[in-house]
């Protein structure tokens, strides 16, 4: 078959169709078993697989043959096919419906208390209303209301066509990111201790001051390390 895709299957194989020359040609007795067993049938090349199954003959008609409706489509469609009820009580009557105004006075009578009771004495006390006016007169009026929910308004298709759900719904989302990002801003900042405020205020820089006992203050350098005085005046003046 094209594009190696096998077609329906076809009927099962006959006697005649497995003679000498084709491709399921047997040596010896050929049996109607063989044609029935996929195990055992042989592959038709460029043909469809055979069914193996034993079938009627050609002059089989499968389903069922309705000899009373066989008009085709035409009837089906045409012809509505209903079923009139019969009458029990013979022509002219007419059944009338059942009186549970009677029967409930009579069960409380009874003395039926249970759903049960009350059940058992409709049952065998059948009670049928002897005028049909008299079953309309209890029939609860409905009032001149509509029951459910309103239908909601209209949506307008002037905003529809311009996308506005669309732009409100983006507007929506950019709020809502602005508001996560300042969030996120918030739970990133460290609290500041006394460490971080000493790095962005430093402390000002004690000068020291030599302290020197009073006996020491008026002696004299024992060894002076200058070439004159005025060298020494000039780097003392350079140091402050």
């Amino acid at each position: 078959m094209a594009g190696g895709k096998a077609g329906p299957r076809r009927r099962p194989m006959t006697l005649a169709e497995a003679g000498p020359g084709t491709e399921n040609e047997r040596l010896g007795v050929i049996r109607l078993s063989m044609f029935e067993n996929p195990l055992i049938i042989k592959h038709e090349v460029g043909k469809p697989l055979r069914n193996c199954y034993s079938l009627p003959g050609l002059d089989f008609t499968y389903g069922m043959y309705v000899h009373k409706r066989d008009g085709g489509v035409a009837e089906a469609i045409g012809h509505w096919d209903s079923i009139k009820p019969r009458n029990v009580l013979g022509p002219g009557k007419k059944i009338m419906p059942r009186d549970f105004l009677t029967m409930d006075r009579g069960a409380v009578k009874a003395g039926c208390t249970t759903a049960r009771e009350f059940g058992l004495y409709y049952k065998f006390m059948d009670i049928r209303l002897k005028d049909e006016n008299r079953f309309l007169s209890w029939v609860p009026k409905i009032p001149d209301m509509t029951f459910g929910r309103p239908a909601r308004p209209s949506t307008p298709i002037y905003d529809i066509i311009q996308h506005r759900y669309k732009e409100m719904w983006m507007e929506r989302q950019r709020a809502r990111t602005r508001v996560q990002k300042i969030e996120k801003k918030k739970l990133d900042q460290v609290r500041g201790n006394r460490t971080t405020y000493l790095r962005t205020h430093p402390p000002p820089v004690k000068e020291e001051s030599f302290w020197h006992p009073a006996r020491f203050e008026k002696a004299e350098p024992h060894l002076s390390t200058f070439p004159d005085p005025e060298a020494r005046e000039k780097a003392l003046s350079a140091s402050h």
